[in-house]
């Protein structure tokens, strides 16, 4: 089957999350800096959920671009991406919530990381699907970072029990790889259809 309704569902979905996430704010009790100034934990970390999301819309965007036909397999390993996005809005509400404590830091890394595996899980199902000539296999290459960011992930929830500015920090770092558009895809869709 065509890529389209997955696309479109999945569109859907993550345009969900987003708006689940930005509804977790409370309006200040107050009218002053102060009250606005408290809820800079949760925004910072709504930020940085937001553009994880974005990356992943993007990526998947690509990705979906680059494949020609799905079946139940890849239907099955979209739906374990998209269940664990879902995830991100808790995670974030409780780590802003708690001002960054340890086990809500530690607990935020846990579906970053399992939708990176995911994301994986569901680029090895279309490369099956789609056989070891296709265009997302030429254009994937050895996936450094993909791989990176799952250790990353792995790396940082542990340390968050250690000092949570640190896993902070390689939260972003992920961000930041993937926040340059990784345009292997995209080229190869571009070469293969040009």
């Amino acid at each position: 089957m065509p890529t389209t309704r997955l696309e479109a569902f999945s569109d859907g979905v993550i345009a969900i999350i987003i708006t689940i996430m930005v509804l977790e704010f409370d309006v200040p009790e107050g009218a002053d800096w102060h009250s606005l100034s408290a809820l800079a934990p949760h925004f910072l970390t709504y930020l940085l959920s937001f553009v994880i999301l974005a990356i992943y819309w993007n990526n998947h965007h690509h990705l979906m671009h680059a494949t020609q036909h799905v079946g139940g397999g890849v239907l099955w390993a979209n739906m374990h991406l998209l269940f664990w996005l879902s995830l991100v809005p808790f995670a974030t509400a409780w780590m802003g919530e708690n001002h960054f404590a340890a086990i809500p830091t530690g607990a935020y890394g846990v579906p970053l990381l399992m939708a990176a595996v995911a994301y994986w899980i569901l680029v090895r199902a279309i490369v099956a699907h789609e056989g070891p000539h296709s265009k997302l296999r030429a254009a994937l290459g050895s996936d450094v970072k993909g791989k990176l960011s799952i250790a990353i992930y792995v790396v940082a929830i542990a340390l968050a029990f250690v000092h949570e500015s640190i896993s902070h920090a390689l939260y972003v770092a992920v961000a930041l790889i993937w926040f340059v558009p990784d345009r292997r895809i995209e080229k190869s869709v571009e070469v293969r259809s040009g």
